[in-house]
């Protein structure tokens, strides 16, 4: 298997055999206090659990679009790799007719207004500590947290996810998985990720570069991430120290990144001294 012939769903299986109880994603709230972490196998599950959601509750078809109107949050690549894995295209950015236009819509309590614009099936999560769901459920959404855990842990696609299959829609352009696996793979060796890598992160998902710089290169090579919101500056140094960051994500622009940087920006990963 190489990058250029693989689907999201391979690049991600490979990463869970290395280690299921590994490390993936580490996530803190500076405002609420939250720190969530999840291993590769309970990242994996959850995935398992909002694929089958999109598929039989929400009765998606593969190329189907989902517009996520979500933050920087744990819950959000959970949804991107859900959609991967499902086969349905995950639609991000700043297009004001992406809800309108998808097939269906996620949305955290920030963006509920603009969501409504999508006909089709709308999902609201609550964000709230511990996954909490809504004291009262928004009108016209379903509860993520009250419908999800009821999913099955296992996912099985009715049809194959390829290396062809369209995967992302971002501010006006598309691209398919393998188009995506083949960035994400080059863009770890650009950077110099590998297994070992635990990788700092206060980025959202709202385009290409982000996606990238704060997910799809840490999967290419089953690296973890440590993602902050709300972020607190003064507590930033002793957390990376206990959770033993050794690169972050940063701006490269300055010198700091020479050819390190993308076609599209400036946005990559730095090793921590």
């Amino acid at each position: 298997m190489t990058a250029a012939n693989s689907s999201f769903p391979d690049v991600w299986r490979a990463a869970l055999a290395m280690g299921p109880s590994r490390p993936f994603l580490t996530y803190y709230d500076d405002h609420t206090g939250e720190r969530v972490e999840l291993s590769y196998a309970t990242f994996d599950n959850w995935v398992a659990k909002t694929a089958n959601l999109i598929q039989d509750e929400m009765a998606l078809a593969p190329g189907d679009e989902v517009a996520i109107l979500l933050p920087t949050h744990w819950q959000t690549p959970i949804w991107l790799l859900a959609c991967w894995t499902s086969g349905v295209v995950a639609s991000v950015g700043e297009d004001s007719a992406a809800a309108e236009r998808a097939a269906a819509v996620v949305a955290g309590p920030d963006r509920l207004e603009e969501a409504l614009a999508c006909k089709g099936e709308r999902i609201a999560l609550a964000l709230r500590p511990l996954g909490a769901r809504f004291p009262n459920v928004p009108q016209g959404f379903t509860d993520y947290a009250a419908v999800a855990p009821a999913q099955p842990d296992v996912f099985a696609p009715y049809s194959p996810v390829t290396a062809d299959s369209p995967a992302l829609v971002a501010d006006g352009n598309s691209w398919t998985h393998g188009e995506l696996v083949r960035d994400a793979a080059e863009a770890a060796a650009r950077w110099g990720l590998r297994t070992g890598s635990r990788v700092l992160s206060g980025c959202a998902y709202d385009s290409r570069p982000e996606i990238r710089a704060a997910f799809t290169s840490e999967l290419a090579v089953g690296a973890s991430l440590v993602l902050c919101r709300n972020v607190d500056p003064a507590r930033l140094p002793g957390r990376m120290a206990s959770e033993k960051v050794n690169a972050r994500v940063a701006s490269l622009s300055g010198g700091g990144g020479g050819e390190s940087g993308t076609a599209e920006g400036t946005l990559g990963v730095l090793p921590v001294e």
